[in-house]
């Protein structure tokens, strides 16, 4: 008897597109043809760490993810969610821990045991009236008309509520640490347009004065389109007068290989979107920053990848919904493994869920994605001696040091 996979095979690849487009919101706009990847050869030279995952046939094809490559169906985000992928194992960085058996290591500066990436998406800048009718609307269970209202005509005046950057900034001075943000460069039209960059060119400058990182947020439909990452990039470039090597993209919008690509030849050193969208962990079994690999070109890609462990969004109730105590105990766990590879972990938190516990109360911010979660996560990092910095600090070190980390 055929497989599933054999039947779909023998049908017609333009009837078996139009079905999976028609029902499973199959992508139509993959480069690739998902029966026609070509097969690894030995002739290209690769690096110290791809010799070495390439001993073991199962973490290589983790490591690749080259389950991506040829998806049956992606979301309606055109995203490859963790409930599609066959490797369920999503708390334990695999493949990194395979690295450090075969001699994997890094000394970090200050004798730090292990990084921490701190981020922030910057989606936008203030609440619309819809928003704040929403979140008026779900104030009133709790019989607190009066301060609802007071707050609610608050929400309206306040335009510079979610312009949060120094709040934000100040927390993380606390704890010594630094982080990158990541801002959208899009026009009055495009999808998802929520502010005009150029409004907020004295906020970026005070960001960047600061020593903190600003990175580009690509647009809903930059992920595949190398034009229009250059133009994001160089808007932003345009305000700041200055050079941006990071990147992550809205929705965290994928696709493996062509996005890593297309940002190595826009001119990014680094890309942090590597993440699911629907749950924390390790996509695929590393947490360290690597040079992917392209199986159709053989190659490793010119850029490094950071890749997303946890976020504020896949720990909330819309995802993952284990509530505040147990998402708690998961992150620490990721916290805990990262620090025994000595690897890098990745934090995403927007500035929306970023309020004092009174105004996330009020927002509806879930108790597993509001500040004081986020302020835990420092302080149990800060606690273990991590070196909590930005994508940037550790794009320049990984570059100092990648050659060197095999013994």
């Amino acid at each position: 008897m055929c497989s599933v996979r054999e039947i779909i095979k023998k049908i017609p690849i333009w009837k078996s597109r139009i079905f999976w487009n028609r029902y499973f919101y199959c992508s139509t706009e993959r480069s690739i043809d998902p029966y026609t990847i070509e097969p690894r050869t030995n002739k290209k030279e690769y690096s110290k760490v791809l010799h070495a995952i390439k001993e073991n046939n199962e973490l290589f094809d983790l490591f690749v993810k080259n389950e991506e490559y040829s998806p049956l169906f992606l979301d309606k985000y055109q995203r490859f969610p963790y409930y599609l992928s066959k490797y369920r194992d999503i708390f334990n960085p695999k493949v990194s821990e395979f690295l450090v058996k075969k001699g994997l290591r890094i000394e970090y500066p200050e004798k730090r045991k292990f990084a921490v990436c701190l981020t922030h998406d910057i989606d936008a800048v203030r609440l619309s009236r819809s928003e704040v009718g929403y979140f008026f609307a779900s104030a009133l269970p709790k019989r607190d008309l009066g301060g609802s209202v007071k707050i609610g005509f608050k929400l309206i005046k306040n335009s510079k509520l979610l312009r949060n950057f120094d709040d934000i900034m100040n927390l993380e001075e606390k704890y010594d640490a630094r982080s990158s943000f990541y801002f959208e460069a899009l026009q009055n039209g495009d999808k998802d347009f929520n502010y005009n960059i150029a409004e907020l060119k004295n906020e970026l400058k005070d960001i960047s004065a600061r020593g903190w990182e600003i990175g580009l947020h690509g647009g809903h439909a930059a992920y595949n389109n190398l034009e229009e990452i250059k133009l994001e990039k160089s808007r932003l470039e345009d305000v700041i007068s200055k050079k941006v090597i990071g990147y992550r993209n809205h929705y965290l919008r994928f696709e493996t290989p062509l996005t890593w690509k297309l940002l190595s030849e826009a001119g990014f050193e680094y890309d942090t979107s590597f993440g699911y969208n629907d749950v924390v962990g390790f996509r695929n079994g590393m947490c360290h920053p690597f040079r992917p690999f392209d199986m159709n070109a053989d190659a490793e890609v010119n850029i490094l990848e950071v890749p997303l462990n946890i976020s504020d969004v896949a720990l909330s109730e819309d995802y993952m919904r284990f509530g505040e105590r147990s998402s708690w105990e998961i992150t620490k766990l990721l916290i805990d493994r990262v620090e025994k590879c000595s690897g890098v972990l990745t934090v995403l938190w927007h500035n929306n869920s970023l309020f004092d516990k009174k105004m996330s109360r009020l927002l509806s911010v879930d108790a597993c994605s509001n500040k004081e979660f986020f302020e835990r996560i420092l302080r149990y990092c800060s606690e273990k001696k991590a070196w909590i910095t930005s994508c940037e600090e550790v794009c320049k070190f990984w570059a100092k040091h990648e050659e060197f980390v095999m013994l």
